[in-house]
């Protein structure tokens, strides 16, 4: 299905149950709710693609709630903002059986994300599997609205592949709707300051460096954090097309330092506008902040946000 048509489907479907009344939960992990303000990977892949085979979309991931034979059984549709409830889901194989049997990536056997369709509210969360497949945790989003959850995992069976998959969260509530931040390189959270160099540019690698930095001085005892230095999540405005990518080096490369640069490489999957959402932790806890990044032909910017 193309991205525009399951942003209406989407829109309609919540419009026909909640009218302007919409909510999602709250995760333990690293969140970001802001008022209108090994190497580099990347996973998923995404439909559609222009006529000129030069102009071809990159990979995305997160559009297809199906995808090899998998498919991710939300339990758990809707929430109310503000509420505390134990969100459920399953990934489940093609004769609809629970899959019981991950491998490891990143320190951990699946990832979940939780992001508001505004992009303004980010969880990053590491939910508890039961011996029977389900996966639960407990979240309470403080926003009402749309939401998309992204289930990033791979399979332990011979062959597979890593996968990303997507399903629509709907938080009642009273909705108010918010705006991306204006543009600024510069994101502060929890008395950080995280500085972006560089941009997304279309189906071209491209280097993202982040530099940490607290009280005027630079961050250089960053700590690993699944892994790595830093953990890196864009997601796409509009239709949410997800793309993860990991930091250039890992710890005890003996090439990489813990700070104050954190450096990706990504590929833009299209033009539009992207919001990035960097974890990144230090002295036992970790943090979040987010960026938005605008890109088109031959042009890319930045617009930097306050996490909390």
């Amino acid at each position: 299905m193309h991205a525009g048509l399951k942003i209406s489907a989407f829109a309609a479907a919540l419009a026909a149950t909640f009218g302007t009344a919409y909510g999602v939960g709250k995760g333990i992990d690293p969140v970001v709710t802001e008022s209108a303000t090994p190497s580099h990977e990347s996973h998923g892949t995404q439909e559609g693609g222009g006529d000129d085979a030069a102009h071809k979309e990159s990979p995305a991931g997160g559009l297809q709630i199906s995808e090899g034979g998998y498919t991710l059984d939300l339990e758990t549709p809707r929430v109310t903002a503000g509420q505390r409830t134990e969100l459920r889901f399953a990934i489940r194989d093609a004769a609809g059986r629970a899959v019981t049997a991950y491998q490891r990536e990143h320190d951990k056997e699946l990832h979940l994300i939780v992001a508001s369709r505004d992009l303004v509210t980010y969880r990053h969360l590491h939910p508890t599997r039961a011996a029977d497949g389900t996966w639960s945790i407990p979240v309470e989003l403080p926003r009402a609205g749309g939401y998309r959850v992204f289930a990033d995992f791979t399979p332990a069976k011979k062959g597979a592949e890593n996968l990303v998959l997507g399903a629509d969260l709907a938080a009642s509530g009273s909705y108010t709707a918010q705006k991306l931040p204006e543009p600024n390189g510069t994101a502060t959270v929890d008395g950080y300051k995280v500085e972006l160099a560089g941009g997304l540019t279309p189906n071209t690698a491209t280097e993202l460096k982040l530099k940490v930095s607290r009280d005027g001085r630079p961050v250089t005892d960053l700590q690993p954090y699944l892994g790595a230095y830093g953990h890196l999540v864009a997601l796409r405005s509009g239709d949410l097309a997800y793309l993860h990518v990991h930091p250039n080096g890992e710890p005890g490369d003996a090439t990489t330092k813990p700070g104050p640069d954190i450096s990706f490489t990504a590929t833009a999957p299209s033009v539009g506008t992207y919001r990035l959402f960097l974890d990144f932790k230090h002295q036992g806890q970790v943090h979040t902040a987010a960026f938005t990044v605008t890109t088109g032909e031959g042009h890319e910017g930045v617009e930097g946000a306050h996490g909390h």
